[in-house]
């Protein structure tokens, strides 16, 4: 109960409390007459709230010009890029590897950028960074004074009062650190200061200090320099993050990395040839169009004369394929907003669809390289498909398949990380025993540092009786603890032992889908060169028959039904022809997309970025204080477990073991193939 001078402060307290601004929140209540309008908030609460970034992030982006269409002027400027080139531009200018399925906009976590190997390395929870701060030392300090004024019962222990009066100050600095093999090693500093009224004291107020060496080693659970490589001194079962998991973690990003990258040169490619056959798609739908306003002037020229061969139906029969044909060119100009060819749309290459049409396949193109999206002139392919025929040895793109997958890799360093961390759970089965040491020097004086007053003698100071080490203890033993049933740790090993073998059975299905996926594509560079050659005959056989109905025509020996039918089949074969090229160029492609050598074909190479300056002194040190090269008499007992067989060369070593060498056999049966004269690619415009 309250009484006195306390009442007067609580009610002081409680009247502040209530003026104060902030203190306290008020809330309306059913007896308050204050009318307040909340309308406004309750309006602005309800709105959405944009952030305060610049938008757009690039001032070209706000910038950019009108889409090319149909209903404006055609680009009467050509920008002619090889495959090369146009594999330049999209490395150099792709900090984010673009994909043409929207992905950056649905779903923008999911998409790989060029930070990301690095994120993954820097990250501080599952990083090699910071799986190695761990073991770095570690410096702790306290400092807390007191004033304590208590009545005792007992004498004794007031040191001979039963009213103790205390000024007490405590000051602790640690300086600890862990080791590779588990060992925790610590330096500790305890200062006490210490006046009291107690009448048995030597001296009214006093300082005591000490130093404190100690070192616990783990004997069985804990110990040993592979498993705090593999799970790091603060592991748990199932948490297990050390240097060894951390480097593999990086080794998966660095995979899944160069994952996204081999996925986007082969879009990129998959683009440019979807470009090419729009071009081509859009000559022969004009050459038909032509052909067919050409026919349709002469048939009404007819029509208007009332002479045989202008009849009605003629006319109109002309007229309706000049209509179909320019429809067909509209379309294979503009394109329509269909999806192109694309890693995994039917194969994991990318599985031919040419029908975009060149200004929409053409912006596809922009989005992957970083041109801008709209611009004053069009792209225009300057390299031309695979025309001679390759012939794959088998065995050496099966070897190489199996070898050089990048998700074949990517599972074999998921598996060595269920290994490492099947390895590091069994610790968790040991018991507890670690083996602890400490060494203490003490000192004690009426003053802490020497400065001329205090009691004269031995505990003048307490710095000098520390360092003269008239006081020195020492303590060793043994801790042991063993949890009954192990029920934890046996989860984490039957976790870990269901895991790995989930990993094992993954890697044999990935090992089976290369070979089918391998298996498909080289069947399929069969099957399309095969029809290189049968389109290729077709289109000289159409164009010979166009060429001779036109003359029968002209001689009134052939109706207009077989004239028209002879410029649609040119026209089909001539579109037939080239998407039997493209599909044969990107057929090649998809082997060396199923190999694992889509980078080498195209002159792509990856490696990690430089180190820092101090890692390569760093390196340097440590190789001057290894000294001569290790012997294996001389090598140390103890070594990290294997993980990796080293670098493989991401250059194909010339010669017909690994190159898939080129041939020019004809197939039995097909009349030699001679190709007639083109048209220059992107030449003929809509008019």
């Amino acid at each position: 109960m309250l009484r006195g001078p306390w009442i007067s402060w609580g009610r002081w307290l409680a009247a502040a409390a209530m003026v104060a601004p902030g203190c306290a929140h008020y809330t309306p209540t059913a007896e308050s007459t204050i009318d307040v309008d909340n309308g406004h908030y309750a309006h602005l609460a309800r709105q959405v709230e944009f952030p305060n970034e610049v938008t757009p992030a690039d001032d070209l982006i706000a910038t950019t010009q009108r889409p090319v269409s149909l209903g404006v002027d055609e680009p009467h400027e050509y920008l002619d890029l090889s495959l090369e080139e146009t594999m330049h531009l999209a490395l150099a200018s792709s900090k984010v590897i673009r994909d043409l399925g929207g992905l950056v906009l649905r779903s923008p976590d999911n998409v790989r950028t060029k930070q990301d190997p690095a994120l993954a390395e820097s990250n501080p929870r599952f990083g090699v960074e910071g799986a190695l701060a761990a073991y770095d030392a570690t410096f702790t300090s306290s400092f807390s004074y007191e004033n304590n004024d208590r009545a005792l019962n007992n004498v004794f222990f007031g040191g001979g009062t039963r009213l103790l009066q205390q000024n007490f100050a405590v000051s602790q600095s640690q300086l600890a650190k862990t080791g590779a093999t588990g060992t925790q090693f610590a330096i500790k500093n305890y200062t006490q200061y210490d006046w009291n009224n107690a009448p048995g004291n030597f001296v009214p107020s006093a300082y005591t200090t000490w130093f404190d060496v100690e070192a616990r080693h783990p004997f069985l659970q804990g110990g040993g320099i592979d498993f705090n490589r593999i799970a790091g001194p603060n592991a748990s079962p199932g948490l297990i993050n050390g240097v060894v998991v951390a480097r593999l973690n990086s080794d998966v990003a660095l995979a899944d990395f160069e994952l996204s990258v081999r996925n986007f040169v082969s879009d990129v490619e998959n683009a440019y040839w979807d470009l090419y056959f729009a071009y081509r798609d859009l000559d022969a739908k004009i050459a038909a169009r032509n052909a067919a306003l050409e026919t349709w002037q002469r048939v009404h020229a007819l029509y208007e004369q009332g002479r045989r061969g202008g009849e009605a139906e003629k006319e109109a029969q002309a007229r309706e394929q000049y209509y179909r044909f320019q429809e067909e060119a509209q379309n294979a100009l503009q394109g329509r907003l269909i999806d192109g060819t694309r890693t995994n749309n039917g194969s994991t290459g990318g599985t031919f669809r040419g029908s975009g049409g060149v200004f929409v396949t053409e912006r596809r193109l922009r989005l992957l390289i970083g041109l801008p999206i709209n611009e004053g002139r069009l792209i225009r392919p300057a390299d031309e498909p695979l025309k001679a025929q390759v012939i794959y040895a088998w065995e050496n793109s099966l070897v190489e398949a199996l070898t050089r997958r990048i998700e074949l890799r990517r599972q074999k360093w998921q598996i060595k990380k269920a290994e490492a961390e099947l390895t590091a759970n069994k610790n968790f089965l040991r018991p507890q025993l670690d083996a602890v040491s400490r060494y203490r020097w003490r000192g004690f004086g009426d003053e802490l540092l020497p400065n001329g007053s205090g009691v004269p003698g031995q505990f003048n100071n307490a710095v000098a009786d520390l360092v003269s080490g008239d006081f020195q203890e020492w303590q060793l033993g043994f801790e042991f603890s063993m949890p009954i049933g192990y029920r934890q740790a046996y989860a984490a090993v039957r976790n870990s032992e269901l895991k790995l073998a989930r990993e094992r059975a993954m890697l044999l299905e990935q090992e089976r889908s290369v070979v089918f996926d391998l298996s498909n594509a080289v069947a399929d560079v069969e099957r399309a060169y095969a029809i290189v050659e049968t389109n290729l005959n077709r289109r000289i056989a159409a164009r010979q028959q166009l060429q001779a109905t036109q003359a029968a025509f002209d001689a009134d020996n052939a109706t207009l039904d077989l004239l028209l039918e002879a410029q649609r089949r040119v026209a089909e074969a001539d579109v037939a022809y080239f998407r039997s090229l493209v599909e044969y160029t990107l057929a090649a492609k998809n082997v060396q997309f199923e190999k694992g050598t889509l980078l080498d074909y195209n002159e792509v190479y990856l490696e990690e970025g430089a180190w820092p300056h101090k890692a390569y002194h760093d390196a340097e040190r440590k190789e001057w204080l290894r000294g001569e090269a290790i012997h294996p008499r001389n090598a140390p007992k103890t070594l990290a477990p294997a993980v990796s067989t080293g670098v493989y060369p991401q250059m194909i070593e010339p010669g017909p073991q690994l190159f898939d060498l080129p041939a020019n056999s004809e197939a039995p049966g097909v009349p030699p193939a001679v190709e007639p004269a083109e048209e220059s690619a992107g030449a003929a415009r809509l008019e």
